[in-house]
């Protein structure tokens, strides 16, 4: 008497939801992931913007993208094992803190690339990773001129007028103002280029400033 299990495999062969993948197939799918997980890695490690760089990040990419690949060929070969392995994974909870929304970007990207290479869907993969990179590699060249600095000015209250007046001419926001006696610090998010590189000179030459302090903000 046949077991249930050796009965319900002979069903899903029947039925064509078993497929026999090839060597070259798995090679390929891998391969591709791979491929596209690399260029991933170049994009972030070459025009990264954030405070701090992590390697261990951007080999977690590449990891990402070949592991995603390697379970949609497995899930797309066995609709049995599918069903165990959908199971498993939705026990795995991941609760590292990601500091930059952008890195949460390059996941998602990387899991894109490791879907469409494990579903066999190799142009797709290859076009629309030179595609996501051509797009951010152009943002982040076009915005690297014009960054955003965190301005905190201290100064004493006879020269509130003059900051005031050079605040609201680089167009900052003020993002916090703290008041002491006889004292105010002032805190202006500003957006910050070339043409207003003599801003911090002319804020400390005002007379009652006591200290300028600009900081890039990234965000984090």
């Amino acid at each position: 008497m046949q077991s249930l299990r050796s009965v319900l495999r002979e069903s899903i062969e029947q039925l064509g939801l078993v497929e026999h993948l090839s060597v070259a197939y798995i090679l390929v799918s891998l391969g591709c992931a791979a491929l596209c997980g690399l260029i991933i890695y170049f994009v972030y490690k070459l025009f990264y913007r954030g405070a701090v760089y992590s390697e261990n990040f951007a080999l977690l990419i590449v990891m990402t993208t070949v592991v995603t690949a390697f379970i949609v060929i497995t899930i797309g070969s066995n609709l049995v094992l599918s069903l165990g392995m959908v199971g498993a994974l939705s026990i795995v909870r991941f609760r590292s803190a990601v500091k930059d929304p952008l890195d949460v970007g390059f996941l998602f990207w990387g899991i894109a690339v490791g879907i469409t290479s494990g579903a066999g869907l190799y142009p797709f993969a290859i076009i629309a990773t030179a595609a996501i990179a051509i797009v951010y590699i152009l943002f982040t060249v076009v915005g690297k001129g014009r960054r955003t600095f965190a301005l905190v000015i201290k100064y004493a209250d006879s020269a509130e007028d003059e900051v005031s007046k050079i605040v609201e001419k680089s167009k900052g926001k003020i993002r916090g103002m703290a008041k002491y006696k006889g004292e105010n610090e002032l805190t202006v998010d500003v957006k910050f280029n070339k043409k207003s590189s003599g801003m911090l000179d002319e804020i400390l030459k005002i007379e009652g400033v006591t200290s300028a302090v600009m900081v890039e903000y990234v965000g984090e």
